[in-house]
Parts: structure tokens; C-alpha cells; sequence
């Protein structure tokens, strides 16, 4: 796909390589036009002359009329041709250099037109009225078309210069027309959730240019307001939210001493205080979400020994699979190092081992690997679990989705949080992450692709 500053350039040479090309065209439709009224013009000089010495005695005869004319016909043999005929049609002079060729009579017709003689070539003919005689003045056209010829031959290698001189003006002029819209853009893109206030400066002037950079800083004035109730939101929350609800925890713990003697209360109680507990992660959860999406969650990046990681992980892994009576095992771990936050990456592959043992049957196995790649790290943990339908792999990224596959076997509804907070914390450290059943049974995985740290950082 061609950038708007090479469709610029190629607009403006076309522009100017046609603009040429029709400017050539038409000054050699003029050329010949102004060549053609010259021959004219020297066709009436020459008959003004061949009209004084013929005179006006209509009783001429051919003999005279020849002796009169002949010595300015001989003498203008190499510019013209000539002859002289009757109002009949009677010939009363020709030129030698016509040789047997004999001009068409232009009686009744235009007084100038263009005829081909054989063995001459095109002729521009002129017929001039001198009493009762009609003088003919004609002159070769060959000349004139070689003259064309070598015009067209030198338009077309101005018009191939042309082109090749506007890509190169049209490159300037495009760098030059296009370097406020950089400036614009450049600008733009270090706006972000911290930079907030910048703005892009206006253009002096009022075009386009000044109005595009005013409406967009209008925009970013809404954004920042829009970002700055998003950030007092998330702190209001974390305090009006979460203790109230730490309240209401607290005095439903101290129901129980007065309830153990009432199990069915004592049951309505624990019901009561895991609802609680549901509540307090989707908190959570969406502060997490919302302080990532407004650009305020800061990622505390460091070089992690990868091996040194897994293997921390892994011995709590263990634990939450032995509790869902299943097995966790890595089945590869590739030494190296990555550059990240060590307590969300933790977070991301917990989310992950969690869904996997949820739908992991008894003595089932959740498998991780850690492979490394020439461009990254793919992580990959794999379920022996029921699977997706191929056209919910996407859509279980989303807030708040909850299939029927993924539920717990334990009756456990979660939140529909988990996937989204793995995708948000992947795209924080430039990665991606995404679903496929396994081809070899039953069984979904899930593989994360992170990058890989440069070497500077090792």
C-alpha cells in the first residue's frame, strides 16, 4: 500500500508531466497552423508577382502567358509550383517541376487546401481568381513534416524528462506540503495516558492545517477530562467500594458463633460470604481493567530469569491441582530471560492455570510449556478439558463471557474477567495471546507470545 506522501508524488508528477504533454500537443497544433498561413501568405506574394507580369489582357495566349511568367516560375522552381488555367479548364502554364503531375482545380471549393501529387508528396495548394485566368501557387509539404517529426521526437524526450523531473519536485514538494501533518501526527502519537496535557501546536495561518490541529487539541482536552474521571473513579472506587464490602465481610464472620447450632442458616451465611468473596475479585478485577485501559497502570519491567520463574510457579500450580485433584506438570522450560512485571506475568499464567484446572477432569492434566523463539518467548498451557466451539476461540477474551464449557466442575460460576485481564496484561508487555483445541484430543490451549528482550537488556 503506497503512503499518501508517494500518491502525492505521483499526482503531482502526472500532474505536471500531462500538463506538459497537452502543452506540447497544442503548441505543435499551433506550429502547423502558423506554418500552413505562412505558405498561404507566401502563395499571395508569389501570385502578386505572377499577376504583374501577366497583366490583363484577357486575349493572352498560352505561348505568351508562358514567356511572361516562366523566368519567375524558373527562378522560384525550388519553393513552389506553379500553373495557370482557364475558366475552362485549359491549361495555360505548368511549371517543369511538376513533372506529368497536373493540380486539381479548386474552382467552387476552399481557395487553400492540402493534396498529395505522386512522386512529390503532400503539396499545401493555393488558387488565386486573376480575370479570366486561374493561377495555382503550390509548395512541398515534406519539409514541414520532417520539422514535425523532429518536434514530436523532441516533445516525447521533454515529456520523459518532465516525468522524471516532477517525481523528484513532486518527493520535495510532498516532504515540504505534508511536514505540519508529520509535525500533527509525531505529536499525537506521545499522547498518552501520561502525557495527557501536551498538545500539538497550531500552525500559523488559518487553512486547514491550523483548524485540523485545533479541532484535534479540542479532542485531547475531552480525552484528558474524559482520563481524569476514569483516574478519580478508580480511586473512589478502591475506598467506597472495597470497604464497604470489607464490612459487610467482616460482620457476616461474626454471624458465625451465632449460627453454629443453625445449619441451615450456617449454610445461607457461607452462600452469603463467597458471593462476597465473588464480589470483591470482579472489583478487582475491573480496577485492574480500568486502570490498564486508561494508560495509568504502570509496568514495572525487569529482566526475569525465565527457568528461575517457572519453577516458583509451577510449586503453586502444583498445590491448586492437587486441591482440584488433577496434575500440573511443564513439559519444557527454554533457559533464557525476558524483560517484564514478574507479579503480573505471575498473574497472567494463574489466570490461565485456574480455567485449566476448572475444567480438568479428575486426574486429568494441565500442561505448561516455555518455549523460546528467535523473535520471543511462546508460553502454551494446554487442558484435557471439553474444548470450544471453533467460533467462540475469539469472542472468550471478552468481558463478562461465560460459556458453558469453560464453568467449573465444581459448580463454581467465575466472573468472565479472567481471559480479559490475560489479554490486557499480554498487550502490556507487547505480546498477544489466543485459543486452539488441541488436535490430538480434547483439550484446549492457550498460547501467549511475548517478545523477546533485546540483548542490551540481558
Amino acid at each position: 500500500m503506497r503512503t499518501f506522501t508517494q500518491r502525492l508524488t505521483l499526482r503531482f508528477a502526472a500532474l505536471v508531466t500531462v500538463t506538459t504533454a497537452v502543452v506540447l500537443a497544442v503548441g505543435g497544433w499551433l506550429l502547423e497552423r502558423q506554418v500552413l498561413r505562412s505558405l498561404q501568405l507566401l502563395h499571395e506574394v508569389e501570385f502578386r508577382e505572377l499577376r504583374s507580369l501577366m497583366g490583363s489582357d484577357p486575349t493572352l495566349s498560352a505561348e505568351e502567358v508562358t514567356r511572361r511568367i516562366s523566368h519567375d516560375a524558373d527562378s522560384d522552381n525550388a519553393l513552389f509550383f506553379i500553373q495557370v488555367h482557364s475558366e475552362r479548364g485549359a491549361i495555360l502554364f505548368r511549371s517543369p517541376n511538376l513533372g506529368p503531375n497536373v493540380l486539381p482545380d479548386l474552382s467552387g471549393e476552399e481557395l487553400h487546401s492540402t493534396v498529395v501529387l505522386p512522386g512529390i508528396g503532400p503539396v499545401r495548394l493555393s488558387e488565386f481568381n486573376q480575370g479570366p485566368w486561374h493561377v495555382q501557387v503550390a509548395s512541398p509539404l515534406a519539409p514541414m513534416r520532417r520539422l514535425f517529426q523532429d518536434y514530436v521526437k523532441v516533445a516525447i524526450v521533454l515529456v520523459v524528462v518532465v516525468a522524471g523531473v516532477g517525481l523528484g519536485l513532486g518527493f520535495a514538494f510532498s516532504r515540504v506540503t505534508l511536514q505540519p501533518v508529520r509535525a500533527i501526527e509525531q505529536t499525537a502519537r506521545r499522547i498518552g495516558g501520561e502525557t495527557l496535557s501536551e498538545r500539538i501546536p497550531v500552525p500559523a495561518g488559518r487553512d486547514e492545517l491550523a483548524s485540523l490541529a485545533v479541532l484535534l487539541n479540542q479532542m485531547f482536552d475531552r480525552l484528558e477530562a474524559s482520563f481524569d474521571q476514569v483516574r478519580r473513579f478508580t480511586a473512589d472506587a478502591s475506598h467506597e467500594l472495597k470497604t464497604p464490602l470489607a464490612l459487610v465481610r467482616l460482620n457476616a464472620e461474626k454471624l458465625r458463633p451465632r449460627l453454629a447450632h443453625d445449619t441451615e442458616a450456617l449454610s445461607t451465611l457461607e452462600d452469603l460470604l463467597e458471593e462476597i468473596a465473588q464480589l470483591h475479585r470482579i472489583i478487582e478485577s475491573l480496577l485492574f481493567l480500568s486502570r490498564a485501559d486508561s494508560g495509568i497502570l504502570a509496568l514495572h519491567s525487569r529482566i526475569i530469569d525465565v527457568t528461575d520463574f517457572v519453577r516458583d510457579f509451577a510449586e503453586d500450580a502444583t498445590a491448586l491441582a492437587q486441591d482440584q485433584r488433577a496434575r500440573f506438570v511443564v513439559s519444557r522450560v527454554d533457559p533464557g530471560a525476558l524483560r517484564g512485571e514478574p507479579t503480573l506475568l505471575r498473574q497472567l499464567l494463574l489466570n490461565l492455570a485456574t480455567n485449566a484446572l476448572a475444567v480438568t477432569p479428575d486426574d486429568g492434566t494441565v500442561d505448561l510449556s516455555v518455549r523460546r523463539e528467535p523473535d520471543g518467548w511462546i508460553m502454551a498451557v494446554t487442558d484435557t478439558g471439553p474444548g470450544l466451539p471453533p467460533d467462540q476461540l475469539e469472542r472468550v477474551f471478552e468481558r463478562f463471557v461465560r460459556l458453558e464449557t469453560l464453568h467449573s466442575r465444581s459448580g463454581t460460576r467465575g466472573h468472565g474477567l479472567g481471559l480479559a485481564i490475560c489479554q490486557t496484561i499480554a498487550r502490556m508487555h507487547g505480546g498477544s495471546i489466543r485459543c486452539e483445541n488441541r488436535s490430538d484430543r480434547s483439550g484446549l490451549r492457550v498460547i501467549v507470545t511475548l517478545p523477546a528482550s533485546k540483548p542490551t537488556d540481558a
